[in-house]
């Protein structure tokens, strides 16, 4: 099968869908499928990455909130792309531009499209959260749910990775909508990656024992990761117990959560740690993972966490939902009930390796493929 991922947020420089874009690209041949990724760029190009998989890119404008990313805004050098490229299927990565210039293509090409991205909890949301409930914002931003409805009545599919946003969906009306959830990199982690002597060195960096309890939290430092609230929330726990926060990323929250830190002793930030191996030995050897955020698509850190057998402290909304299990599971943007979150960790913690089958990126696209096979099918079966 020929897929053609019309992928108007990608940049090489980084991100969630430059990851999820290498994973594809690096199974393509395993699963049989020829797969290009059709990316804006500020010139013409094709980098190959195996036998069946490249990235093509098309000369677009330049992203104006952030100069790292292009972005399609002529739809004639994309289905041009399109025409030369002859896809059987056609998947789309954003509710944006990006997508209407894939939908108006050639109607008689099924085509699917990957929420990695939810405009609504990630900006609206949160914009008039002290004003509105959700409820009410999206009566106000009807136009962006007829807009998913329209792509749910014409793509074939319409791909969530967590429960809470395919339940959403639904509820909203748009059709063809599936829930697929991620996974982990196979094998990066595991319990058995735990060091005591590496929690210990990290409590001692927030000037604690090891008898203490290590949270981590790690990932972007952007408004809607909500991580000034986990700083609060940490440091009124911390009055009820030895507590220690090791928070790793860079973004453009970085000022405001040194404020929130306060020269707080027992809260430190440091840059994100690039090999996965030692990220992996930090998440297993903490005693949970700490997450703000409501607006997640999947929650990758928050599956990494699970994957290493430690607890997951996260909202009740969103993708990092999924990951939260039991009193670890708090209400959004509540400082207060993250608090009685944090304080319900046992005081000695031992990793717990998953009860289930570690889900991974494998058994993602395996079951990705395996639904745009069965739109394929069905297609074949109409035309005969």
């Amino acid at each position: 099968m020929k897929i053609v991922d019309v992928c108007g947020f990608y940049t090489p420089h980084g991100g969630g869908i430059r990851t999820y874009v290498d994973q594809k690209l690096a199974l393509a041949e395993q699963f049989g499928q020829d797969i290009t990724i059709l990316a804006p760029d500020e010139e013409a190009g094709v980098e190959e990455r195996g036998p069946h998989a490249r990235i093509v890119t098309v000369p677009a404008a330049r992203f104006p909130l952030d100069r790292k990313y292009f972005a399609f805004t002529d739809a004639a050098p994309v289905h041009e792309a399109l025409d030369r490229l002859q896809p059987d299927l056609v998947e789309v990565s954003s509710p944006w531009r990006s997508a209407m210039i894939a939908k108006e293509w050639r109607p008689d090409v099924p085509k699917a499209m990957i929420m990695h991205s939810e405009p609504l909890s990630a900006h609206a949301y949160r914009w008039f959260e002290r004003l509105a409930k959700p409820d009410t914002v999206d009566r106000q931003f009807d136009w962006f749910w007829q807009r998913l409805r329209e792509f749910g009545r014409t793509f074939e599919a319409v791909v969530c990775a967590n429960s809470h946003l395919a339940t959403r969906m639904t509820e909203g009306g748009v059709g063809h909508v599936v829930n697929i959830p991620m996974g982990v990199q196979s094998g990066a982690f595991s319990p058995d990656r735990r060091d005591e002597g590496l929690r210990a060195e990290l409590l001692e960096q927030c000037a604690l024992g090891p008898e203490a309890t290590l949270l981590v939290v790690a990932g972007r430092l952007a408004t809607e990761k909500r991580v000034p609230m986990l700083v609060e929330a940490a440091t009124i726990a911390g009055r009820d117990r030895p507590l220690g926060l090791v928070i790793f990323g860079e973004g453009r929250a970085h000022a405001k959560i040194v404020r929130a830190i306060a020269g707080n002793p027992h809260i430190r930030l440091f840059k994100p740690v690039r090999d996965r191996e030692r990220f992996a030995a930090i998440l297993a050897s903490a005693d949970a993972l700490l997450h703000g955020c409501e607006a997640e698509t999947f929650g990758m850190t928050t599956a990494e966490a699970r994957a290493s057998g430690i607890p997951v402290i996260a909202p009740d909304r969103g993708g990092a939902s999924d990951f939260a299990t039991g009193p670890y599971q708090y209400r959004a943007i509540d400082a207060d009930d993250a608090v009685r979150a944090i304080l319900s960790l046992p005081p000695h913690f031992a990793p717990v390796p998953p009860r289930d089958h570690v889900r991974n990126m494998e058994d993602h696209f395996e079951e990705l493929f395996a639904l745009y096979e069965r739109i394929l099918a069905k297609k074949r079966v109409r035309a005969a």
